[in-house]
């Protein structure tokens, strides 16, 4: 089992957020989470994702507390992609190098290069500076940059959102061969109807509750 929740619920001073959450996700399953605005969605992906932590109810990851791995470990292998690309440094290459950075390798210019192509994306977009880069491509550049090294879990919070149609067949194509090609579990919440129709799950959440769970 990759995760379980069990009655899981998550409160801020002024109101309760996420109530009684309850569900499992097996290893290489790809999960879509749907509903309206404000339901609790994103506020789900990031306790995944160890931002937040619940309060009430336990998240097990692999059988085990989330925190009984430390945060960088977990991170390597969930890692969490917002829906507002967050780039740092001044260029396209700061950004890849840094999972190189955590890992303690050096710099693989060749392997950051042909990320770039399957996101359709030239090599010369290395050196590009970030505040050059349109919306699309800091998407494009935040999403290569969490898999240049394949985790365990990829969990997608609207990344497709006000993408243009183009850019977003390729980012599904991405992911979609990540999942079927090297068992990625991908946990994604969306309102995007072809990223519902290719996952092997939809869990529906309204105003903070488990709605309804479809195969």
């Amino acid at each position: 089992m990759l995760f379980s929740l069990d009655h899981v619920g998550f409160k801020t001073e002024n109101r309760a957020i996420l109530k009684d959450i309850s569900f499992t996700v097996n290893e290489g399953e790809y999960v879509t989470f749907s509903g309206p605005s404000g339901s609790g969605k994103s506020t789900l992906l990031r306790l995944l994702a160890t931002l937040l932590t619940p309060t009430s109810g336990t998240i097990l990851y692999r059988d085990q507390p989330q925190s009984s791995t430390p945060k960088v470990e977990y991170r390597r292998k969930v890692s969490y992609c917002f829906q507002q690309p967050s780039l740092f440094g001044d260029s396209v290459r700061d950004n890849l190098a840094f999972p190189f950075t955590l890992r303690d390798l050096p710099f693989d210019a060749a392997r950051a290069t042909a990320a770039l192509k399957q996101v359709d994306l030239p090599a010369s977009m290395l050196d590009k500076p970030i505040k050059e880069l349109s919306g699309g491509e800091k998407q494009r550049v935040a999403l290569i940059r969490n898999l240049l090294f394949t985790p365990e879990v990829i969990l997608l919070d609207e990344v497709t959102t006000g993408l243009d149609t183009a850019t977003k067949d390729i980012v599904h194509q991405l992911i979609e061969d990540k999942n079927l090609h090297q068992g990625l579990s991908v946990l994604a919440v969306t309102h995007d109807e072809s990223e519902i129709a290719v996952a092997h799950r939809l869990i529906t959440i309204t105003a903070g509750r488990m709605e309804a769970e479809h195969e």
